[in-house]
């Protein structure tokens, strides 16, 4: 079973510490178009609840504001059954369903696929075997790195198309992203 989680806990510190994933371009939150993406997946965002989203399950990690890795658990956690997942941050504004169906065709045997953009892999655009996630996740996942508790796992690479891997970080990011819709 495919799923995924979208992680949306940060405090967006570099955007003034609001809420990012709610932040809207077109008329619609961001969030709202990484759930999009996973194309009537089952999805566990993991970060406060929100109003206003399509049908997601919300878990926060614990403790709150401990990391992607310990945010990471807690999505797992909800979903026992799922054997493939897209993880991702509530901030990408360039990903598609076609960027996730790509990362999946990608993945063959290998525990996962990232998007690989100006020669960084994109760590919160992936899509993994759900059993080497759970392997990977250590036993006190609370500020654990994300990249170092993955790396040793199979990636395949993926190159990312212009504008995929694009997330807001800044007011410059948010400024660009909304003038150029």
């Amino acid at each position: 079973m495919f799923a995924g989680i979208v992680l949306a806990g940060g405090e967006a510190r570099r955007l003034g510490g609001v809420d990012k994933p709610m932040l809207e371009v077109g008329g619609r939150p961001l969030l709202a178009g990484v759930l999009d993406a996973l194309g009537g997946a089952d999805a566990v965002v993991v970060g406060p609840p929100r109003p206003g989203l399509p049908a997601v399950r919300w878990t926060r990690e614990q403790p709150p504001g401990g990391g992607p890795v310990a945010a990471l658990a807690a999505g797992l956690a909800l979903l026992p059954e799922a054997t493939e997942i897209a993880l991702l941050a509530a901030d990408l504004t360039g990903l598609t369903s076609s960027t996730v169906d790509r990362l999946r065709r990608a993945r063959g045997d290998a525990d996962g696929a990232l998007l690989v953009a100006d020669g960084h892999r994109q760590w919160l655009t992936g899509v993994w075997r759900a059993g080497a996630l759970r392997a990977a996740i250590p036993p006190d996942p609370a500020g654990a790195a994300l990249r170092r508790t993955l790396t040793g796992l199979s990636i395949v690479e993926v190159p990312a198309v212009a504008g995929e891997a694009a997330d807001v970080d800044t007011p410059e990011d948010l400024d660009r992203l909304r003038r150029s819709r």
